[in-house]
């Protein structure tokens, strides 16, 4: 019985008892780990403790950006919106050459704590470009210019932790991700609320960062935002490592592009030969070469790269010889399979980022040009409304885990409750909200203006923003979780830092996406209208209409989204437990 399924599962001494990680990873020192002494929870905590500090330290940076360049660097809203969405556009899509390392050559660790020390090293930037004499900004009434020499350490510091980013939100969440075995079903089921308790531990960094931190760079200084950044970072890396021994491992395969150019470049060579009467004949690895790897099931969508894997009389030397490039296994084809699959899912997700992009940028001009006091002596920081999107965020999550998620697992009579496309087209849904309400708070605020002022005198309360921040907020609960289960899922294992990296790059492409329709806008309204709907004076532009115009746009993408969905098929692997099923460990 031992023999057997020590066979079954890759030749490891494991034992029937079930104390053995099943999937390919290992510990610090390079053996199968015991599930009794790594992963899970309590290693989860340190990649946890590292995640809030880098969120932290993010949201600190995005979110108050804006305001920055113009208030610090007098640049206008226009220009500042595209710098801001270029930053935000290179740290989400870097991930994916980030993401590539990780997973083919550095491992997801390493990966991280590289990251990490380039994030220091930013920030070290950052904070002498605030406090030594030469580097440090213009603080006179008179400057209409920064200083070339600040302006440069300034995006020299902010680009590299722009591309710290990009290489450590991938590995760090795909490295959690790893601490959870995908063959045991109780940590199966523990892994799924893991993205729960990430996104809540982001939301908590999220909403220090838009009260505490946000208040420090307004009233006190931004260089001791920066100093205290730096500070948290340093000592949350500190217990990153002191996890080290407690952590499981996923072992480089190097690089996972190559195996799907293997299989176009057989499905080509065969294009010629008919399909096989049965998946059968189609090749595998056998039992005993599989190892631990994950055998992925036959699917019937695009039929034509299974050709990859037909069995001819000459690839019975490619099986000798191991020659790849000649013949594929029925995993391979379907691990290509996979990535073409999501492609559709990666593109129906583009309007939710474009959306999502708008409350790092306009919506925060918006609330700076409304009445923002609290008391007498104190003004509310703009990048403060933030705080009810992370409020909305940890809410949704709590509620959705604990009480929507159970009622639906009794009803539907399985795990999961609703499926992972189903929760991202709720904030799919949502994010129309976000447009609809914005759009509405906009023209009101226009009507508020008092003309007789030369600046248009302050406006409405700011409080009216809460709504489009709390749908923001609600939205990415639904939408950006879905999305990271999503990619980190449904993407081939040897891809899982690529996959998260996909998620990211949603945000990251959109971000650009948002850039070039306010360019096409700004031309054609100017062009064709009296002002331009980004006119460098505020009260003067047209938010409004671009707000219903992207509002338009989302509903017509959910509609895409929901048809792309429907047809849509989950990844289908045979693991462990169907090994169980044939009574070799139960027996």
């Amino acid at each position: 019985m031992e023999v057997e399924l020590e066979r079954k599962l890759g030749g490891s001494t494991r034992v029937a008892n079930e104390q053995w990680v099943y999937d390919s990873s290992v510990d610090h020192k390079g053996r199968v780990p015991l599930r009794s002494s790594t992963g899970v929870w309590k290693a989860s905590f340190f990649t946890l403790a590292l995640e809030f500090s880098e969120r932290l330290s993010y949201f600190g940076i995005i979110t108050n950006l804006i305001n920055y360049l113009t208030q610090v660097l007098n640049q206008d809203v226009k220009t500042a919106a595209k710098n801001v969405n270029y930053w935000f556009g290179v740290a989400l899509t870097v991930p994916l050459i980030g993401g590539f390392l990780a997973d083919a050559y550095w491992g997801r660790f390493k990966t991280v704590v590289i990251a990490s020390v380039m994030y220091l090293l930013g920030f070290c930037l950052l904070t002498m470009s605030q406090f030594v004499p030469s580097l440090k900004p213009c603080e006179t009434d008179a400057c209409d210019k920064p200083r070339p020499a600040h302006e440069i350490v300034f995006f020299v510091s902010m680009y590299i932790i722009s591309v710290a980013t990009g290489a450590h939100k991938t590995s760090l969440e795909s490295f959690g991700a790893d601490q959870f075995d995908e063959n045991h079903i109780e940590e199966r089921k523990k892994k799924m609320s893991f993205f729960n308790w990430w996104n809540s531990a982001i939301s908590f960094g999220f909403l220090l960062a838009v009260t505490f931190l946000v208040y420090i760079q307004d009233y006190v200084s931004w260089g001791v935002s920066d100093i205290i950044i730096l500070s948290i970072m340093t000592v949350s890396l500190g217990i990153f490592l002191c996890g080290i021994p407690h952590y499981r491992y996923s072992v480089p395969r190097g690089s996972p592009l190559t195996p799907l150019a293997q299989v176009l470049v057989a499905a080509f060579a065969k294009r010629n030969l008919p399909y096989p009467a049965s998946p059968d004949q189609l090749y595998e690895l056998s039992e005993s070469e599989r190892g631990n790897l994950r055998i992925l099931c036959h699917t019937n969508n695009l039929r034509f790269l299974d050709k990859a894997a037909i069995i001819e009389g000459q690839d019975v030397q490619a099986i000798e010889k191991k020659n790849t490039w000649r013949l594929a296994t029925v995993t391979q084809v379907e691990e290509i399979k996979l990535v073409l699959n999501v492609i559709p899912i990666w593109l129906g997700a583009l309007l939710f980022g474009v959306v999502n992009a708008q409350g790092t940028s306009f919506f925060i001009k918006q609330g700076s040009s409304m009445n923002r006091k609290l008391t007498h002596n104190f003004t509310m920081p703009t990048a403060s409304m933030y705080s009810f999107s992370a409020v909305a965020i940890m809410v949704t999550i709590a509620v959705y885990e604990k009480v929507v998620i159970p009622r639906l697992r009794r009803i539907k009579n399985n795990e999961r409750g609703l499926t992972i496309l189903q929760r991202v087209g709720i904030g799919l849904g949502v994010s129309i909200l976000v447009m609809i309400s914005a759009a509405v708070v906009e023209r009101k605020r226009l009507n508020s203006i008092d003309t007789k002022q030369p600046s248009g005198g302050p406006s409405i309360s700011v409080f009216w923003l809460t709504p489009q921040f709390i749908f923001l907020g609600i939205g990415d609960a639904f939408a950006l979780v879905g999305l990271q289960e999503f990619f980190y899922d449904q993407v081939p294992d040897s891809m899982r830092s690529l996959g998260m990296a996909l998620y990211l790059s949603v945000i990251g492409v959109a971000s650009f996406l948002t850039n070039l329709l306010i360019t096409i806008i700004d031309r054609v309204t100017e062009k064709f209208s009296s002002n331009s709907w980004f006119s460098r004076d505020l009260n003067k532009s047209r938010l409004d209409h671009f707000y219903w115009f992207l509002a338009v746009l989302s509903g017509m993408n959910l509609c895409a989204y929901v048809v792309l969905a429907k047809r849509y098929s989950y990844k289908s692997v045979q693991n462990i437990e169907e090994i169980e099923e044939e009574g070799i460990i139960s027996g």
